[in-house]
């Protein structure tokens, strides 16, 4: 993922191609792993994006993250209709996270693009290792 690309973070959204077919099947395998182990697929498509399908790294962080907001409405509606969601830490989860969004969003704009890669690895890494780390807890604890 931090390997150099030549001239794919620059190319317009307009020009960007990608192979349909590659990503749908990727993107279903994905989805089936991710339900498996009970998390999002995000912090691995986001590599995918970058790599396999070549898309830009702006555009990469962007389109995780329609995907996670989109896929993620369906266990929203399940988890609030069956009780399982506390109420007013959401809500202090959320609030502060719609505010930050457009400051991000604004940062990301103005970063270089190498630098955005590294963070972008950072946050993977560390989200990643955190899962791996409650599954290993949980599956000890069982």
């Amino acid at each position: 993922m931090l390997i150099p690309k030549k001239g794919i973070d620059g190319i317009p959204l307009g020009l960007v191609t990608f192979n349909k077919w590659l990503a749908a099947i990727l993107t279903f395998i994905v989805g089936v792993a991710a339900e498996i182990v009970g998390a999002a697929g995000a912090f691995i498509l986001v590599p995918i994006m970058l790599v396999v399908l070549k898309i830009p790294t702006r555009m990469t962080i962007a389109t995780s993250l329609a995907i996670t907001f989109i896929s993620s409405i369906g266990a929203i509606v399940g988890k609030i209709t069956t009780g399982q969601v506390l109420l007013w830490p959401a809500v202090i989860m959320v609030v502060p996270s719609l505010i930050a969004s457009p400051l991000g969003a604004q940062f990301g704009k103005k970063i270089n693009t190498r630098i955005l890669q590294f963070i972008l690895a950072a946050l993977i890494i560390a989200t990643s290792n955190q899962n791996l780390v409650g599954y290993t807890w949980l599956k000890l604890k069982l």
